[in-house]
């Protein structure tokens, strides 16, 4: 198992700076790459630096091993692969020593299967990544842009290749050059190879002419890469010149053989043209069948390699294929297009009718580069076809069905009457085969009609021979007819089914856009993100998300996976890199996962995998499962913006409820307990020298300012209760009126010279609520109807019931509260006189009770005026379990 050593999500680290890198570029083998790196390196060893050997392949070479000496060389790890022990390099262990300097050789070599990457050079961009310099070694054959140039020189595959774009970010290129005749002379000598293996060689790869031109490549490529280090650096100090954005290519590529070749020949131009912008594109023709799964694939893999190469990449769409790539060649300004000649049929190219043709002629101001392909025909591997489906081949069948059905009634009615239009019949059963099953078994169908038609009701009948030449025409002009009917109903066939693909795909995404619109949970946007993409998929999908540092699958369908310790690391490489990990890629591709990132606006929120086999590359499930992860990742990063933002909404709740706290308690309860220790010391101290009327009060005022302060305290309480989840409810059935005699009861030596008047009915339907904290809420709301009552006054304390519910009315004959502040009057410490008054409290009467009363599923509000433009009445509503019958009120 490969897992691979990844900061954890939520560690707060300073970003590291990418480390150097510095190629020994040879133009073959032998020429002494490795050599000349371990001589460098020993250089650096010398001034101090800390060298680690990573991995060194000397083949067996004696004055390479030597260099070795003093140096610190790493263990490999040993990797098995059908029952055999491979040695490859440790880059966790690499990355986990972090020397100044790692040796790393053979940049293009393959790694064995079940490694975390498939290719040398990727461990070595991960190496950078940590911010360690690395150097390594490279054949100049091993690029991937001149793998064709070189199969054409050497006559041989290169197997291992490099993206031209992994060397361009190479900070330093040193050629190890040597003569062709010096290396020939090395490889006899037995310095590159063993000697039987070397005089193979030097009668197959290693000929003059060969070495020759490899060296003039190496040549070719250290002077780019020279002149582009040189351009950048005018480009930093503001020099002006004709640099190479004054040059812009475009690729056209298909589906065909041909497509790799193309890219690589628009890598190449773009180096010649001092690294001019580039772009790989593709015309997706919506009325054209589709192509099959083995030129999808190609066209895709081409994609892919434009990507690696440092191409932008681009999908056109139109059926008139010039007109749509000169609207884009000069939108964007392209100078440069390259095209293959393709299989256009002669008649086309005499006609100048094919793309090359068409081109050239339209395209002004722009230069047409046509490649032919290379490969001799008779030694190209004959194409295979695939298997016709079962679908094809009843389309073809049903075509020749319309032609039996027309035949049988153009015979009946050739008996039945004397003229008719036989023809017009057999057009229609070419009609209706276009029209089921599109272009190709139309055609075939008009062919059929075609000879049955000639056979059995031209002159002379039951022969293919035409007895006039009337018959000819009308058999010419039948042909056309039948022949251009059938296309324009197989076109406009394909052209529904490609419209209907569309609208599908964009139904699909309104659909996931208004499911994903109004989710605020991220546990359900992902659930909802997972049906969708699987939907599109066709297969498995799962969702994944960063929790407590760790990535977690949340939702998965059909149902959700348990990821091994694999695909886990393929997942977690995707949440760190940004990049698509697993199978079809170059991280972890044995893993039978594909995981994408998820890319918010602002940030990655998830990943996201699809089971490998679900998705053919470059397929339209594939775009479109592509689409819905996009619109999934806007919406997870949705839910956790709307999650932070109740969260900062209640810590800004909490703030306030803070500060008012500390107000309150700076003031409201510092005030009683001053009353309290003032009194308590001055009975303490003149106790028995004070009158028995001054004692009394004062113990009258520390009871008065005790119990205020209880108040606040059990406000403060009740509050904190509220506001922390922490209210248990003990609801039980009782009767209203009882709960307002105690609540009367409590508050009656407060009411001074008030007066209370209670209003109740001899019968109340019982009301399920906690008896005590409805009495609360009462005491609350009647000890805030006392303060702001003026003496003499009364206070009205009454209940009655409706069909639904228990109400409970208390009125006061105060002031009132303004129409701007009823809608407020409920809130925390809120009051409506500045507290001068010792007599009032904290501004948290009122809230309590609201949240009490709701808490039992009741309702409260307050009116006010009620009453010559004073008083204010709080009602308070309590639901029955069961609505009473109107005759029994």
């Amino acid at each position: 198992m490969i897992s691979p050593v990844l900061p954890k999500e939520g560690t707060l680290a300073a970003p590291r700076k990418r480390g150097r890198l510095k190629v020994f570029l040879g133009m073959s083998p032998g020429v002494g790459k490795t050599y000349e790196m371990l001589r460098a390196a020993r250089r650096r060893k010398v001034e101090g630096a800390d060298v680690v050997v990573g991995v060194v392949e000397t083949h067996g070479r004696k004055e390479t091993s030597s260099l070795l000496r003093g140096l610190e060389v790493m263990a490999r790890k040993p990797m098995t692969y059908r029952e055999r022990t491979l040695l490859e390099f440790d880059i966790d262990a690499a990355i986990a020593r972090r020397p100044d300097l790692l040796l790393v050789d053979e940049y293009a070599h393959s790694n064995a299967p079940g490694s975390r990457h498939p290719k040398r050079w990727q461990d070595v961009e991960e190496i950078l990544d940590a911010g360690i310099e690395v150097w390594t070694t490279l054949n100049v054959q091993h690029l991937e842009s001149l793998s064709d140039v070189v199969l054409r020189i050497t006559g041989v595959r290169q197997r291992e290749s490099v993206p031209d774009s992994a060397l361009s970010r190479a900070d330093d290129i040193e050629l190890v050059d040597i003569t062709p005749e010096e290396l020939r002379k090395r490889l006899a000598e037995g310095k590159v190879y063993v000697p039987e293996t070397a005089r193979l060689a030097s009668d197959n790869f290693f000929k003059l002419e060969n070495l020759t031109a490899l060296r003039e490549l190496a040549l070719r490529r250290a002077a780019q890469t020279v002149d582009d280090q040189l351009t950048a650096r005018l480009r930093e100090q503001g020099a002006s010149g004709p640099w190479a954005a004054g040059e812009r290519i475009m690729v056209l590529v298909t589906g065909d053989t041909m497509a790799a070749p193309l890219v690589r020949t628009g890598r190449r131009l773009s180096d010649m043209m001092m690294d001019a912008q580039w772009t790989v594109a593709h015309v997706d023709r919506p009325s054209a069948s589709h192509h099959g799964v083995g030129s999808t694939g190609k066209l895709s893999d081409a994609l892919k390699l434009a990507e690696q190469l440092g191409a932008r990449t681009a999908v056109l769409s139109g059926d008139d294929v010039v007109r749509a790539v000169l609207d884009y060649a000069h939108s964007n300004h392209v100078t440069q297009i390259v095209l293959s000649k393709g299989r256009d049929s002669r008649l086309s190219e005499w006609l100048g009718r094919s793309l090359a043709a068409e081109l050239l002629r339209q395209a002004h101001g722009i230069a047409i580069h046509i490649i032919t392909d290379g490969q001799d025909p008779q030694t190209e591997p004959r194409h295979v076809p695939a298997p016709r489906s079962r679908d094809g081949w009843r389309g073809y069948a049903v075509g020749v069905a319309c032609v039996v059905a027309a035949t049988a009634l153009a015979l009946l009615l050739d008996r039945t009457f004397e003229r008719v239009d036989l023809g017009v019949i057999y057009l229609t059963a070419v009609l209706a085969a276009g029209a089921i099953y599109g272009l190709r078994p139309a055609l075939a169908a008009a062919i059929v009609a075609f000879l049955t038609y000639n056979f059995l009701f031209l002159q002379p009948q039951f022969s293919f021979a035409i007895g006039s030449p009337t018959d000819v025409l009308t058999l010419l002009v039948f042909l056309g007819v039948a022949l251009t009917t059938g296309a324009l109903a197989g076109r406009v066939r394909e052209q529904a089914r490609a419209a209907q693909r569309r609208a599908s795909a964009v139904s699909a995404l309104l659909a996931a856009s208004q499911s994903l619109s109004g989710i605020g949970d991220r546990s359900e946007a992902a659930r909802i993100l997972a049906e969708q993409t699987s939907a599109a998929a066709g297969s498995g999908a799962a969702v994944l998300l960063p929790h407590e540092g760790e990535l977690a699958v949340v939702a998965g369908t059909p149902h959700k996976p348990d990821l091994d310790a694999e695909a886990m690391a393929a997942a977690r490489w995707a949440w760190e890199k940004g990049e698509p990990a697993g199978f079809g890629t170059g991280t972890l591709p044995q893993v039978r996962w594909t995981f994408h990132p998820l890319q918010g606006v602002r940030a990655r929120v998830g990943v996201a995998g699809i089971v490998a086999t679900a998705l053919a590359s470059g397929s339209d499930e594939e775009k479109l499962a592509l689409a819905l992860l996009d619109q999934g990742a806007v919406a997870l990063e949705r839910a956790d913006l709307a999650e932070q933002a109740l969260e900062t909404e209640t810590l800004l709740r909490t703030d306030r409820f803070r500060d008012a706290l500390m107000n309150s308690v700076s003031h409201d309860l510092r005030t009683p307990l001053s009353t309290v220790l003032g009194a308590s010391t001055t009975l303490i101290d003149l106790g028995d020298k004070l009158k028995p009327a001054v004692r009394a009060d004062l113990l009258l005022s520390i009871r008065e300012e005790a119990e205020r302060l209880s108040r606040y305290v059990g406000d403060l309480l009740d509050m904190s209760r509220l506001e922390g989840g922490g209210l248990n409810i003990r609801s039980d059935w009782i009767d209203v009126r009882d709960v307002l005699n105690a609540a009367a009861k409590r508050v009656s030596r407060r009411l001074g010279d008030r007066k209370l008047v209670r209003d109740f009915p001899d019968r109340l339907s019982l009301v399920m609520v906690d008896q005590g904290l409805l009495e609360q809420a009462l005491v609350n709301i009647l000890e805030n109807a006392i303060t702001y009552s003026p003496d003499g006054s009364n206070i009205e304390l009454a209940a009655y019931e409706d069909r639904g519910a228990v109400v409970i009315s208390i009125e006061d004959e105060g002031k009132g509260i303004p129409t701007s502040e009823l809608e407020r009057v409920f809130d925390k410490f809120r009051r409506m006189e500045v507290p001068s008054d010792r007599t009032k409290g904290a501004g948290l009467g009122l809230a309590i009770s609201k949240g009490f009363i709701e808490a039992m599923n009741g309702r409260i509000a307050a009116a006010s005026p009620i009453m010559d433009g004073k008083g204010t009445r709080i009602l308070i509503r309590l639901p029955k379990a069961i609505a009473t019958h109107p005759n029994l009120l």
